[in-house]
């Protein structure tokens, strides 16, 4: 904001990717959004990071009816959303899969999956014999894709993250020390 010769408090619209994506990474996003919001009184627009990868002009011009985005995450799974390629409306709604789950999912084809997970769900659509082509494996969310978009966007009263999968991270077993009588 220095470097714009602008406060805080000129902010009136914040635009966050609220996931998928690391449990980190996604929570800071979300967290760091609200407090901004809350401090400056400046309301806030949301989107997937896999929608906002689906709008970058990376993506090339094709014949193509759908584009799904598909990142790695881990495990020999994918977070994957199909989108209409002239409109971005969803045609196969955000998740978390299995990569042969998820290449069943793609229909047909034609369809060129970008992102992390696009050659490995691409080589198991193709065994499925869906015409699919992996692209842009180095796809990521990039803030710029959402600048002007962000102005028409509507506007959001809550933010929530979008976990697909049920955390790693596991309460630990009762105790039989915890709230024992001394």
């Amino acid at each position: 904001m220095a470097e714009v010769g602008l406060e805080f408090t000129a902010l009136d619209r914040i635009a966050v990717t609220f996931g998928p994506g690391t449990f980190t990474g996604t929570r800071i996003s979300v967290s760091a959004a609200r407090a901004f919001a809350l401090a400056t009184g400046a309301e806030f627009v949301a989107l997937s990071s896999l929608r906002l990868m689906a709008m970058s002009a990376r993506i090339p011009a094709a014949p193509t009816p759908l584009v799904a985005i598909a990142t790695d995450a881990r495990r020999d799974e994918v977070y994957l959303e199909v989108f209409d390629r002239h409109t971005l409306r969803t045609v196969v709604p955000p998740q978390c899969l299995p990569i042969a789950d998820a290449a069943r999912m793609l229909g047909s084809g034609p369809i060129v999956i970008a992102g992390s997970g696009g050659p490995a769900l691409a080589a198991a659509a193709k065994m499925e014999g869906v015409d699919a082509e992996a692209i842009l494996p180095d796809l990521l969310p990039d803030a710029l894709n959402v600048l002007f978009p962000a102005c028409e966007m509507a506007v959001t009263d809550t933010l929530r993250p979008l976990y697909l999968r049920a955390p790693d991270a596991k309460p630990p077993p009762p105790s039989p020390f915890i709230g024992a009588g001394a």
